[in-house]
């Protein structure tokens, strides 16, 4: 029995040396390394694209914001009062030619009046040509003593009083012409009929105001700039303007404002504007002044991560990713300018970098 046992443990020893001396060859071997080395490894955190810089030349543009106005905006009124608002021509919208009658007045008592003031000039012209005559004929007794110095006078004075009131009696008809004239309400110039204020009906005032014209239908932006850029802005300089809502165009500076806002640091800039069916007095717009032209290095925006004010790119490094702080400048279309922090030639991530955090592994998309 002893000899059983003691067979029984050396067998077992056997086995247990064997075992042991395999598990180590296996630990020994370089598939066995690679395996485990693979598993440390860290795992990819995105599938990325690579990117770099490319250089071009870009036009330098200086920005600003304001207001779609009228050039000019004309308000049409009434110059007399008293009548009511017969009839109305026009209405919001319409193109209008200079001279175009935009409303009538009724005349009310303005016809009676003038036709008093007719009368009233034929009779002064009767009245006074007796009295030429008479003056006339006195004329030819100077002299004599037909007449008396007295009388004479007295001729000649009647005459003259006569032509007065003839002159009178004419600037009344004209006053009473011009005043009928005022029934008929006219486009000054040219335009477009932008608000109508005129009831059919109502009784007009002087001066109310019945419609407003945008002369011409001209429109300008009416952009602020910051005061210490207005140097760079010349008239006649290309404009780039974008309003709300409305397809983009190109303007041109017409007028600088020679003072700057106390308030705000800005200034006006007017710029002439080509006027199109979308584009309306009241929009606000955002624009860009084309100052020239010069070198710039871009990348694709998403390309640029926007973080707490700052904007970063992340590197390739490898298969790391080193997150850059770079300065951004001029965009344009998807693009945008690197103006410093980034040299050309150095790759980085074209997108996802929202996802991605400094130090991370990536795969490199080929």
């Amino acid at each position: 029995m002893k000899i059983r046992i003691r067979y029984t443990t050396a067998v077992t020893a056997a086995l247990t040396v064997a075992l042991a001396a395999a598990f180590v060859a296996a630990l020994s071997s370089p598939a066995f390394a690679a395996d485990a080395a693979a598993s440390a490894a860290p795992k990819p955190a995105l599938t990325v694209k690579r990117v770099v810089p490319q250089a071009g030349t870009w036009a330098q543009t200086l920005s600003g914001t304001g207001s779609i106005a009228a050039w000019q905006e004309a308000i049409i009124g009434a110059e007399i009062g008293g009548q009511r608002l017969a009839a109305l021509e026009v209405d919001v919208g319409d193109r209008v030619r200079k001279g175009q009658l935009l409303a009538r007045l009724s005349p009310g008592t303005l016809e009676a009046d003038l036709a008093a003031s007719k009368a009233a000039l034929l009779e002064a012209e009767a009245s006074a040509r007796e009295a030429h005559q008479t003056a006339e004929r006195v004329k030819t007794l100077q002299g004599s003593e037909a007449l008396s110095p007295q009388a004479i006078d007295q001729a000649l004075a009647a005459d003259g009083a006569a032509q007065a009131r003839v002159a009178a009696a004419k600037a009344r008809v004209q006053a009473d012409e011009l005043r009928l004239s005022y029934t008929r309400i006219t486009a000054p110039d040219d335009g477009v009929i932008s608000a109508r204020v005129a009831t059919p009906g109502a009784l007009v005032q002087p001066g109310q105001e019945l419609f407003r014209l945008q002369r011409q239908g001209r429109l300008e932006w009416r952009a602020e700039v910051p005061g210490a850029e207005l140097a760079q802005l010349k008239v006649g300089q290309t404009v780039r303007v974008q309003p709300s809502g409305a397809p983009a165009l190109e303007g041109r500076i017409r007028r600088v404002a020679p003072q700057i806002d106390a308030q705000t640091r800005n200034g006006l800039v007017y710029v002439d504007l080509k006027a199109g069916e979308a584009l309306r007095a009241g929009l606000f717009a955002r624009g860009d002044f084309v100052l020239g032209e010069s070198s710039a290095l871009t990348l694709p925006q998403t390309a640029v991560l926007l973080r707490d004010g700052f904007s970063y790119v992340f590197r390739i490094d490898g298969t790391k990713v080193r997150e850059q702080k770079v300065q951004i400048g001029r965009r344009e279309g998807n693009r945008v300018e690197v103006k410093s922090g980034l040299a050309a030639g150095v790759a980085v991530v074209e997108s996802g970098v929202g996802f991605l955090v400094d130090g991370d592994t990536v795969r490199v998309a080929p």
